[in-house]
């Protein structure tokens, strides 16, 4: 395990790790809608939020890609990022034993703001008086660090500010792990069902949707111009030291875009991949994936960090695969962290014996 988190600072170390990607040399696109309404919500609780049900089944979780393959997708990168992913090994099979309810997309503002105006919740960034980080695109590279456009922590920032215009329909960011549990907990409290964030095998299971590849769409990172959030020509100019490692083509949104804008996956989920990263239940241990059981992986049974899945707004493609893992202390907040909530679903009741 190791002892510390791996920090999230902007562009030059995006997501914790190294923030790089694909410097794409195909020509660029513009983000297409679905090509078809999407069925409806299994399940639409009482802040609005749509749950799709992810069925029960096995998958192969995890396992690093050849560093001849990750050399030719991602030719901008140097060897080191492609050694540096030994948490993602060894591919194991894994069962997810129980369908469960997922949210449809990440917790929005606006279904944030219900929980805290009706529960009284006060979230970290407020209550410890810290606030959270914030982008500032008149930051002072002397002062900042890593010379990077986010600054914090400071008062000024928080879910209600990240330093971006935000609409009740975008994802909720610098919120913190805490605040994630905080939720389900009153979500399950207020409407007698569990409520919970997703194992990291049930949300690696959830964001592959029956795929092998490197994203739900396939191998070419390009693809996530249209079917996600992520570091692209959009975003580009407000980092121009980073520029080179940005998608060809724009997706529409410099910052978080209003949840559902890309096409989901195989299962009916949204923005799995970028937009925000998303808090998930396990602690973080490098050689998990060595030991940990095939049927419903729980993570390990202590540690000092969380795992987040998913890659963000601004992520690199390299760190938007399904396979990725990042994780930080439970009282991170970040603009580029988020969350999504599962919900279980009961147990069929036991048939009652007949009457004598």
């Amino acid at each position: 395990m190791r002892p510390t988190a791996r920090p999230i600072p902007g562009p030059a170390v995006h997501g914790g790790r190294a923030l790089l990607a694909l410097a794409a040399l195909l020509a660029g696109c513009q983000h297409a809608p679905p090509a078809q309404p999407p069925a409806p919500p299994a399940w639409v609780n009482s802040l609005g939020m749509a749950f799709v049900q992810v069925p029960a089944g096995t998958f192969q979780m995890g396992g690093v890609p050849p560093v001849d393959m990750l050399a030719k997708t991602y030719p901008l990168l140097e060897t080191k990022r492609f050694t540096d992913l030994a948490d993602e090994a060894p591919a194991h099979e894994v069962r997810i034993r129980r369908a469960f309810y997922l949210g449809r997309h990440e917790v929005t503002v606006g279904q944030f703001q219900q929980f805290v105006e009706a529960s009284g919740y006060q979230p970290e960034s407020e209550a410890d008086g810290t606030g959270g980080y914030g982008y500032n695109p008149q930051y002072d590279p002397a002062t900042t660090r890593r010379g990077d456009a986010f600054e914090g922590r400071l008062p000024l920032y928080s879910w209600r500010n990240p330093g971006f215009a935000q609409g009740s329909d975008h994802p909720v960011v610098n919120v913190t792990w805490n605040d994630a549990q905080a939720l389900a907990r009153w979500l399950s409290r207020t409407e007698g069902h569990h409520y919970r964030l997703p194992t990291e095998a049930e949300w690696e299971y959830a964001c592959r949707a029956g795929t092998r590849t490197l994203y739900p769409h396939g191998d070419n990172p390009q693809g996530l111009v249209q079917a996600a959030n992520t570091f692209d020509q959009e975003a580009a100019p407000l980092w121009a030291r980073w520029r080179p490692h940005a998608l060809a083509g724009s997706d529409g949104h410099a910052f978080t875009a209003p949840v559902g804008s890309y096409a989901p996956n195989a299962f009916g989920l949204y923005d799995m991949l970028g937009n925000a990263w998303e808090w998930v239940a396990d602690w973080h241990d490098d050689g998990y994936y060595a030991t940990s059981p095939r049927d419903d992986p729980q993570g390990p049974a202590e540690g000092s960090v969380r795992v987040r899945r998913g890659g963000s707004w601004h992520t690199w493609s390299f760190y938007a695969r399904c396979g990725y893992r990042n994780w930080n202390t439970p009282q991170t907040r970040y603009p580029l962290v988020g969350m999504r909530l599962v919900r279980e679903i009961a147990p069929p009741a036991a048939p009652r014996p007949p009457a004598p």
